[in-house]
């Protein structure tokens, strides 16, 4: 119980400070032109079934990319390892990290404030590959000094590529709503969580 409440606190501190520059952004240059909620992409999803194949072809790649990962860093404390071996009981707190601690603070900033604003600037293409790229050097260089370079950067072309797609998939078959990528990486970081539970990988 103690575990899920951290988790709970620790969202809501996420949230409030992966949104404060977005909303100060908005509040500068778009509150009379549209609602915070639409300028940052938290609207209805759209795009059908070509969205939905999209979002699970991803999600996949993933999960794939995730066990990669966590079998590189399997020696190495991570996000997740707070939860190691607590099995069923940890899994409320590890919707609410995988949910709400991370998924959804990432996806506003990178995906819905990053992204976004960047592509007003120099066109989806370059916006995209940027946010990617930042995406990827924020969860190598969390890796950095602990797992060395090497996996280091296959961590970042692991993460970016994702990224990547995430942002394409928001962007042109969604229009621009986060929803995709935030269930995509929620999905990731359950996987994530549930692995070192249970003490998968």
């Amino acid at each position: 119980m103690i575990l899920f409440a951290n988790k709970v606190l620790s969202s809501i501190i996420q949230i409030i400070l992966f949104t404060i520059i977005p909303f100060i952004w908005w509040l500068i240059t778009a509150r009379k032109k549209q609602k915070f909620t639409e300028w940052i992409g938290l609207k209805k999803i759209k795009g059908g079934k070509k969205t939905l194949i999209s979002v699970i072809f991803v999600a996949i790649a993933f999960l794939a990319s995730g066990i990669l990962t966590l079998h590189l860093i399997k020696d190495i404390e991570t996000a997740t390892s707070e939860f190691a071996g607590l099995g069923v009981a940890a899994i409320p707190a590890i919707i609410v990290y995988a949910t709400f601690n991370t998924a959804f603070p990432e996806e506003l900033l990178f995906r819905g404030f990053l992204l976004k604003r960047l592509a007003n600037k120099f066109g989806f293409n370059t916006a995209n590959f940027i946010q990617a790229l930042l995406f990827g050097l924020l969860h190598g260089a969390m890796f950095l000094s602990l797992a060395g370079i090497l996996k280091a950067v296959l961590i970042i072309i692991f993460t970016g590529g994702v990224a990547w797609f995430m942002g394409y998939i928001n962007e042109k078959n969604s229009d621009g709503s986060i929803i995709p990528s935030w269930i995509i990486h929620t999905v990731s970081n359950l996987f994530s969580g549930i692995c070192a539970a249970f003490s998968i990988i």
